[in-house]
């Protein structure tokens, strides 16, 4: 099967949703699928408004439909709600072909942060984004409750992976012996970073990871040790050498950073919220508390070896396969509502036992 993956996410970003399409490429070429991208790299570009670093790509609709009809991929799944998403989208609906979506980013609650926009507004644009396909994967049950009572439809779960084998527990206090308090990710208002950084405790607080917030608070916090970004093995050390993993985000819809951190032997405080409480249990993996700091004392007594253990179960081969089961249940349902000079070309797959 040849899957085309329409994405406004794609490298250089450094994201939970790069990493998970980087790693599901891999996965399903050893299932014998084919993914194709269709990426921002396509087009030209421009920054987005306060992340210059993130292109968005500019219209050109003909560029899609080229692309697609030189690919005649079996499948069409759309990653993003950007402009290569709605692209992408559009050519779907003109030509009624079926297609999937998966819900990534909370853009609601992200651009009420950073210029008031009205959740409903945003809301209702996903909404008519996802509604429009044939199956809307979703990452946690809780996520998937939220989405279904705010009118979203036809709604599958796709869980995430983890790379075991790079975030393992390591031999290296790369920050010092003292307690450290580790955050991951990016460096920016909707991950609602000073709750962890103005917390009294013991040790140091490190953070790792770039974004539009990170020169205003490495000077405002002179005593937080701020790294920039970091990748591979200089990232997998990094978790490795923190006592505990601090993820203060309240807007997150998984939270690829938590599996991460638990695979590195790393206990997890967070907020009892959409993510943690799907992948933390709750004094074993991790401490949920509305009061931050005492999940951070807490998560520090907590067994390393019992936290490691946990994350054996995410693996990126079970989500690939899920991903493959979600398209065709998807896909060939909806092969009943089209005409079929007018569907694309899906070869059933035998299901895995």
């Amino acid at each position: 099967m040849r899957i085309l993956v329409a994405t406004d996410a794609w490298r250089p970003q450094v994201n939970g949703v790069v990493r998970t399409y980087e790693r599901l490429e891999a996965e399903l070429r050893d299932l014998g699928a084919e993914m194709e991208l269709l990426s921002p790299a396509e087009f030209r570009t421009v920054p987005c408004p306060t992340y210059p670093e993130i292109s968005l790509a500019l219209p050109g609709f003909r560029h899609v439909h080229e692309r697609i009809a030189a690919l005649r991929p079996d499948a069409i799944h759309i990653a993003t709600e950007g402009p290569v998403g709605w692209m992408t989208r559009r050519w779907c609906r003109r030509h009624g072909v079926p297609f999937t979506t998966s819900f990534h980013t909370r853009f609601p609650e992200y651009l009420r942060a950073r210029f008031r926009l009205p959740m409903t507004w945003t809301y209702a644009a996903q909404r008519r984004f996802h509604n429009a396909g044939a199956g809307l994967m979703v990452a946690s049950s809780s996520m998937a409750d939220e989405l279904r009572a705010r009118g979203f439809k036809r709604l599958m779960p796709w869980t995430r992976g983890v790379d075991t084998e790079l975030f393992r527990p390591r031999p290296a206090r790369v920050f010092g012996e003292a307690p450290v308090f580790l955050y991951a990710g990016r460096v920016a208002v909707e991950k609602n970073l000073e709750a962890f950084l103005r917390l009294d405790l013991p040790g140091r607080k490190v953070v790792v990871g770039a974004g539009p917030m990170l020169q205003d608070l490495s000077a405002r916090y002179p005593d937080v040790h701020f790294t920039g970004k970091q990748t591979g093995e200089t990232l997998a050390t990094s978790y490795a050498s923190a006592d505990v993993f601090v993820f203060p985000s309240l807007t997150d819809t998984f939270g690829i950073v938590l599996l991460e951190a638990m695979a590195s032997g790393v206990p997890v405080a967070a907020f009892p919220v959409t993510g943690p409480i799907d992948n933390v249990v709750d004094g074993v993996t991790g401490a949920l508390d509305e009061d931050l700091r005492k999940a951070c004392l807490e998560a520090l007594e907590l067994d390393r070896t019992r936290v490691r253990d946990h994350a054996r179960q995410f693996t990126w081969e079970a989500a690939a396969r899920l991903f493959l089961d979600n398209i065709e249940d998807a896909l060939f349902a909806a092969q009943g509502r089209l005409a079929p000079a007018r569907s694309l070309r899906l070869a059933r797959r035998p299901r895995s036992a």
